[in-house]
């Protein structure tokens, strides 16, 4: 099997999973010797581990030497394009989703989203037995159920987490200083912000700005900061209650998991300092 983009952190992962699987991985990249034809051509799998924008174009490069009985794969944060694209060429196509980053230390307990677009129930139960033997949990999709959890999952939370920074930023707070005053749950929500300005704002901005789902959430987003500010600024304390509430009604199942989940973080937390 091959990975294309497979000199990054991810292929690299990947690269890991399916050589302790038994499988000879070849790899592809800018710095390798092997074109991304040549892998493709040459291989009975390829999954495609490039930025989401880069993602269409990579098909289309390799799409003239696939054929069928080979299987082509992805491991983008989106899934509607690159699984229309990958259905252009005669290969089977599954689509994937790691919802972790390249930095886990291994599969166990973590979630990969497969969307089995086109391949038969042999080659899919052949591909996921690899990441079951590692400990993964798998959750079947199809692309639109993927892109719309994704839109809530990961476009809507940061958003709220971006622009949670650029309201510190804005209000000229020393970093610093404030963290000094967290309990351990505020300082999650800090380092789940510091967790992604870390990170490459290019996915970001692919996940928030390519999934067409994620603007009438943005609406949606703003219009609750809008009234939640309205009653901040009134005063008016039976229209807050009434709003958290609401809310509180709308997430009631998942209120205690929650809790234990977040004291379990804190418990760690705690012991860890």
């Amino acid at each position: 099997m091959g990975i294309i983009g497979g000199t990054g952190r991810m292929g690299q992962l990947f690269a890991g999973v399916f050589s302790r699987a038994g499988h000879r991985v070849t790899v592809s990249g800018r710095t390798t010797a092997l074109s991304n034809t040549d892998l493709a051509a040459d291989s009975d799998l390829i999954i495609v581990s490039v930025p989401i924008r880069s993602t269409p174009g990579v098909i289309a490069e390799i799409a003239p030497v696939l054929r069928a009985g080979q299987v082509l794969a992805d491991l983008t944060s989106l899934k509607t394009g690159p699984v229309q694209a990958m259905l252009g060429t005669p290969a089977e196509v599954i689509g994937l989703h790691p919802m972790f980053g390249p930095g886990v230390l291994s599969l166990r307990h973590q979630l990969i989203v497969a969307v089995p677009a086109r391949c038969s129930g042999d080659t899919l139960a052949g591909i996921l037995s690899v990441f079951e033997a590692e400990g993964a949990q798998i959750l079947l999709s199809t692309p639109e159920t993927h892109d719309r959890m994704m839109a809530v999952v990961q476009g809507l939370v940061h958003f709220s987490t971006l622009s949670l920074a650029d309201a510190i930023r804005r209000s000229a707070v020393d970093i610093g200083e404030a963290l000094s005053y967290t309990s351990p749950v505020y300082r999650m929500e800090m380092g789940l912000v510091g967790r992604i300005l870390g990170q490459d704002p290019g996915l970001y901005g692919a996940i928030l700005q390519d999934n067409p789902l994620v603007p009438p959430l943005l609406e949606a987003f703003s219009e609750s900061v809008r009234e939640l500010q309205e009653i901040v600024e009134s005063g008016d304390q039976d229209a807050f209650s009434a709003f958290f509430i609401r809310n509180a009604g709308a997430f009631a199942d998942h209120i205690p998991s929650a809790t234990r989940e977040t004291d379990e973080l804190i418990t760690c937390m705690v012991n860890r300092l």
